[in-house]
């Protein structure tokens, strides 16, 4: 045991010391080899001690930030996951992971596209953009991903004192931010963009920003979530699964429920008996909820900030929705072509110049209406839109009149 304990220490040391050596300003390909050649296996929960103890002894975050990536590439596919605990399905963790597997698809697909911009002729480069920008609205889903450790997953480590990794990883998700940022800005460029341009800004600002995504994906499976499995207690997990909806889901709807064992689980309590209590009336949230599962229209609420906060779940909805959406923009929610018209409704139902926006179409044989309203609470002030979606097929055959009793079924 004490040779175990002997070599595990002196890994942490080695580790340590080469990051270290990377901060001197020493040839990273260098350090890069003596990692190799000398560190065949790691523990993850070592590799945390050691982002730790560095801050403790005064390196800067910002210079760990900045040594984050080499340090973990060279770790890649080196780390010892061997004492990882088993990730029960619905767990925040299995979400989490779920998630990744869903952008590493995304990504996949997105460098397929990459390999065919040197071949484009001048007349595809419209349309190669608009598929570019499908990827990158479906990649940025991740900052959900990244809400959802930095308030409520880091918080829990901090707790542990476990405080210098969540500070790395938060930087590392600003400079992905970034990164997205900067993508979907050249993907808004008129398309004059020549295939060189298209070419240059895949290598040097798209390229860039999936490689973020991807190194974030390691440092979560083989460092941040194993840990945290190690770290934070059942009841602790049961928050973070309690409160995730209210940030959303990342590419991905769970469909396990997780419920810990051995824990009470306390029921949220509302004031007049249980009962949401509105200006003409009240509800409890049993009867809200059926109420809005069988509107004859399916609705969908985005707020003031234009993000999805809400949609209702009625069997035969006309438009697909998973809760993946939750949380999202609604910006990219809908395809780039028609950004355009989202962004014009949501400016004049700000400004106070427009109040209804309706749109009909015909959708697999049906008739449906589509309308926008504008919220606004008594003083006038803009609370976001809600969505209106109804299958008017049926009722435009209707003629006379119907007074005696019938009964439909649907």
């Amino acid at each position: 045991m004490s040779e175990l304990i002997n070599n595990s220490e002196k890994k942490r040391e080695l580790l340590k010391h080469l990051i270290l050596q990377l901060h001197k300003g020493e040839a990273p390909d260098i350090v890069r080899k003596r990692l190799e050649e000398l560190l065949r296996s790691i523990p993850y929960d070592d590799v945390v001690q050691v982002e730790q103890e560095l801050i403790n002894e005064g390196l800067p975050t910002e210079e760990v930030l900045k040594l984050c990536d080499i340090h973990t590439a060279v770790l890649d596919g080196h780390i010892d996951q061997s004492a990882a605990r088993p990730v029960p399905a619905g767990h925040p963790v299995d979400t989490f992971k779920k998630e990744n597997q869903e952008l590493a698809k995304v990504i996949a697909q997105t460098r397929e596209s990459f390999i065919k911009a040197p071949n484009l002729k001048e007349e595809e480069i419209k349309s190669y953009l608009i598929e570019l920008k499908g990827c990158f609205n479906a990649l940025s889903d991740v900052d959900k991903h990244y809400l959802r450790k930095e308030y409520l997953l880091f918080p829990f480590l901090e707790k542990h004192d476990i405080t210098g990794p969540p500070k790395v990883m938060w930087g590392k998700h600003d400079e992905t931010r970034a990164l997205l940022k900067a993508a979907h800005e050249i993907l808004s460029i008129p398309e004059s963009l020549s295939v060189g341009d298209l070419c240059t800004a895949i290598a040097y600002t798209l390229e860039p920003a999936l490689s973020a995504i991807e190194g974030m994906i390691m440092k979560e499976e083989e460092i941040l979530l194993p840990m945290s499995m190690d770290t934070l207690t059942d009841e602790e997990w049961y928050q973070v699964y309690q409160q995730t909806t209210e940030f959303g889901f990342c590419l991905y709807d769970p469909t396990d429920k997780w419920t810990p064992e051995n824990i009470e689980i306390s029921k949220v309590t509302y004031s007049g008996n249980g009962s949401m209590q509105l200006p003409t009336g009240s509800f409890s949230v049993e009867e809200l909820t059926a109420l809005f599962n069988i509107l004859p229209m399916d609705l969908t609420f985005v707020d003031k900030d234009d993000k999805v906060k809400f949609f209702s779940l009625g069997p035969h909805r006309i438009f697909d929705r998973n809760r993946a959406i939750i949380g999202r923009s609604v910006q990219l929610c809908h395809p780039p072509h028609s950004v355009h018209i989202v962004e014009q409704i949501l400016s004049d139902f700000k400004s106070g110049k427009e109040t209804n926006a309706a749109f009909w179409i015909n959708f697999k044989g049906r008739f449906i209406y589509i309308e926008y309203i504008a919220m606004r609470n008594e003083e006038g002030e803009y609370l976001g839109v809600i969505e209106c979606t109804q299958d008017l097929t049926e009722y435009r055959k209707l003629e006379g009149e119907q007074r005696l009793l019938s009964y439909t079924s649907k």
